[in-house]
């Protein structure tokens, strides 16, 4: 099989032939046939993330179908349509797994980081990291779920909005441009944030009810204009732009954040204060709010937007989403 792997830090791809492994006891293979490509890839090509022991092949927006189940396996056969994210397996016994909250499992696994990923013609995985994908979705409409769908999907269904309410989507990029789907898909009273009028025959076709322009207006007084948003869903990798809407917060708003800028915020404590305003972060989400993600999307049309590449041009792929030029996912195929 041939798959995409890292040898060392900030090393190139080096697309190799291996054996194909057969799956040891509480694991499936499976048969790639997509995977996205997502800006956390860079933790292993980069070598920032601790303990990735090299050669590694990245990915954690796999789409495929289970090809072999490894022995001690119940619930899940050959042929199977299967996802697998950033959740690539939990332990069952830490704190937070005996809570259900799997996604701050203290020994969870990922794809592509803890073992090797989707870049590959062939995986092996962790039954407790497989979702079960819809038929009516395709691999290369299933990888961008994976990561980019679930993160947005699960954090605006847990960010306490309801039908009606003002919700904000600060950037319409790879995360963002799901984001507005899902906001008015939910019912929300979808607001999208960007910089340039370029962008807002887009935002509008993606659902949003509004459109403010970061560039020549206030988006705090726009969204206070509008009663104040309830939630924002921070989605740019830009503190600066984070910090230019929380004043667009209505009383007891909240900032979500799942864009990971490395410079801090900068908020007026009173302002925290007499508003009952609250900021909070969310990472992604387990395998079976993966199926949650793309249940709600075969349901209700939301998709992402691609750009597709085959397997052995992996690293001018890689590159275009790195660069930020990417719009909006990229897309692997192995052609199985």
């Amino acid at each position: 099989m041939r798959v995409a792997q890292i040898t060392r830090p900030k090393g190139p791809f080096e697309i190799v032939e291996r054996e194909i492994p057969n799956p040891p006891p509480g694991t499936v293979r499976i048969k790639v046939q997509a995977c996205g490509i997502c800006h956390s890839d860079s933790f292993t090509v980069d070598g920032t993330f601790p303990g990735i022991k090299y050669p590694r092949v990245p990915g954690h927006e796999v789409a495929g179908i289970i090809d072999e189940v490894g022995p001690d396996v119940a619930g899940w056969t050959v042929g199977q349509k299967v996802g697998v994210g950033w959740n690539g397996g939990y332990c069952g016994h830490c704190a937070s797994c005996r809570r259900g909250d799997f996604i701050t499992c203290q020994n969870i696994q990922v794809s592509g980081i803890s073992y090797d990923g989707g870049y590959a013609e062939y995986m092996i995985a962790p039954t407790n990291a497989l979702a079960m994908v819809p038929q009516e979705l395709s691999p290369i409409e299933v990888g961008p779920l994976m990561c980019a769908g679930i993160t947005t999907f699960n954090s605006l269904r847990n960010s306490g909005a309801g039908a009606g309410d003002l919700v904000a989507i600060l950037g319409i990029g790879g995360l963002g441009h799901l984001a507005v789907q899902f906001a008015a898909k939910m019912g929300f009273h979808t607001v999208a944030i960007a910089r340039g009028k370029d962008k807002e025959p887009l935002a509008k076709k993606l659902g949003a009810h509004h459109y403010i322009d970061s560039q020549s207006e206030d988006p705090a007084s726009e969204l206070l204009q509008l009663g104040g948003a309830k939630v924002i869903l921070a989605t740019v990798t830009n503190a600066q732009a984070m910090n230019a809407v929380i004043g667009g917060l209505g009383v007891n708003g909240k900032l979500v954040i799942v864009g990971a800028p490395m410079e801090p915020l900068q908020v007026s404590p009173l302002m925290l204060i007499g508003k009952r305003l609250s900021i909070t972060g969310w990472p992604s989400g387990s395998p079976m709010d993966s199926q949650d993600t793309m249940s709600f999307c075969a349901l209700s049309g939301v998709r992402s937007m691609n750009q597709v590449f085959p397997l052995e041009k992996v690293a001018e792929a890689y590159g275009l989403m790195m660069s930020g030029k990417a719009r909006f996912r990229v897309v692997l195929t192995t052609g199985k």
